[in-house]
């Protein structure tokens, strides 16, 4: 493998390792937020057991990912300097936003949040949780902003004595059209993925407790006995955790499904912007070669990548992709050899067209999974409306495995936007190989992705052992006397 190649993969490895924390972060707090909020309005003590178990979680995620994103910053020395040093003054704007604004916003009040129980005011510490939640989400704008300018280059103008693009409008980059969908998009996504962890996690206390006899009443009146011999809840009947996770379920499943419902739409947005300004990206998501009007979207197919313009197409829905692509029913979508050849007159001689298959799979996987996730909340919001919802082992145990789909489909998501640039790493502007280090040698590099594959390898299994033992110990008494909450002091 080329220098290039190794640079790629590496960069690759470490930002699809760092955004499996992302957007758990992002989720997770905003729901131990909502926990707590419910705590701070109502005084069950369900909740706050809750927002301290979720929070805990919270904080393991939040210092796994700060690690693995620092890597990220050395890298745009260490082995991308061709691309910091062209762009990087546009590039650099967002990111040193993210890292003076948003990052200490997020960890000054994570450490508020963490220290601050018995010190602060019921009220304030509340507020610290909010803020935690306000700083992620600030932290993927400020990422998105930098990442969808080099999907779609917008408020800049390039330097004739350099010949290097200049930011000259900050605003131009947080209306970009790119931007504004895609970033809708992630923090939607980042909702679905903190929803799943908390409701696999709550499926794995309750299917504990179904098991243990916990889930409901042993010793109750005969009408509430009826009730659970028809596989019913009761929960005011049920023991100790496995109603406060029933709570934190119910909650998760609110949220779960409205986000993927309308993530769904977003996505389907974005993809028409995309379709507009990277036609490309568009056309290998469906292995198109030539224009098409009206187009057909199939579910499956044989072949069809770079070396192979004939796919054996099976299952295709007429016009779907004309609908996807345009938003119009006889839509008009280019197909990869005219927008090469495009691309070819604009930028001179090449080949532009990125990896098929990456880019035809990775477009299902994250449509089908994400299908398949609606399909689960849907069945569990039935359950709960049914009252079945913690008697239902076959649905707990589902919920339980389901934990991997939201990372699945947050991976493949991120494969469709990068490597439908390819082979540009801005549009437009710079080519992937030309942004590369000239003075690192591929051996380096080489040496550096073990190194980091065995570090991040480390902190994997330490991350899941830590969230793994801590979702095995429950919520555990509030305090040692286990006193309501009403009488903790501040």
């Amino acid at each position: 493998m080329s220098q290039l190649d190794l640079a790629r993969l590496q960069f690759a490895m470490t930002s699809i390792y760092h955004f499996l924390f992302v957007p758990v972060t992002i989720g997770l707090s905003l729901l131990t937020a909502t926990l707590q909020t419910a705590w701070y309005r109502g005084g069950q003590v369900a909740y706050l057991r809750l927002t301290r178990f979720f929070g805990t979680l919270l904080v393991i995620n939040v210092a796994v990912g700060v690690v693995t994103g620092l890597v990220q910053e050395f890298q745009f020395g260490m082995d991308w300097s061709g691309y910091s040093r062209t762009v990087g003054d546009v590039f650099g704007a967002p990111l040193a936003m993210e890292g003076l604004a948003a990052f200490f916003l997020e960890s000054t009040f994570l450490g508020l949040w963490i220290f601050g129980w018995d010190k602060l005011s019921k009220r304030v510490h509340l507020a610290t949780i909010w803020a935690v939640a306000g700083g992620s989400a600030l932290s993927a704008l400020f990422i998105m902003a930098a990442n969808s300018w080099m999907q779609h280059p917008v408020g800049y103008q390039v330097d004739p004595s350099t010949g290097r693009p200049q930011l000259d409008d900050v605003w131009a980059l947080f209306t970009n059209p790119v931007f504004l969908r895609g970033y809708l998009h992630v923090l939607l996504a980042a909702l679905v993925t903190g929803s799943m962890v908390m409701l696999s996690v709550s499926a794995w206390q309750l299917r504990k407790a179904l098991r243990d006899g916990k889930g409901g009443t042993e010793d109750k009146a005969n009408s509430q006995a009826q009730n659970q011999s028809q596989g019913q809840d009761d929960p005011a009947a049920m023991k100790g955790e496995a109603a406060g996770f029933r709570l934190s379920a119910r909650l998760s499943l609110f949220i779960l499904v409205p986000a993927l419902m309308f993530n769904m739409l977003v996505g389907s947005e974005l993809g028409v912007t995309e379709g507009k300004y990277q036609p490309m990206k568009i056309a290998a998501a469906e292995a198109q070669w030539e224009t098409c009007q009206p187009c057909s979207f199939s579910l499956f197919q044989i072949g069809g990548g770079n070396n192979d313009q004939t796919p054996t197409q099976i299952l295709e829905i007429p016009h779907l992709l004309s609908l996807l692509a345009t938003n119009h029913w006889n839509g008009k979508v280019l197909g990869l050899n005219e927008v090469n050849s495009q691309y070819q007159k604009a930028y001179g001689p090449g080949d532009y067209v990125p990896n098929v298959f990456i880019q035809y799979w990775s477009m299902r996987v994250m449509a089908y999974l994400a299908s398949l996730a609606l399909l689960l909340g849907l069945w569990g919001l039935w359950l709960l409306r049914r009252e079945r919802l913690t008697r239902s082992r076959w649905f707990l145990t589902a919920a339980v495995w389901a934990v991997v789909l939201p990372f699945l489909i947050n991976t493949s998501g991120w494969l469709l936007t990068e490597n439908g640039r390819q082979p540009w790493i801005v549009q437009g502007i710079q080519l992937t190989k030309d942004g590369v280090s000239s003075s690192v040698s591929t051996a380096e590099v080489a040496i550096s992705i073990v190194a980091f594959f065995l570090l991040y390898a480390a902190m994997a299994v330490i991350a899941a052992v830590l969230m793994t033992r801590h979702t095995r110990k429950g919520t555990g008494p509030l305090h040692q006397d286990d006193q309501p909450a009403t009488e903790m002091t501040y």
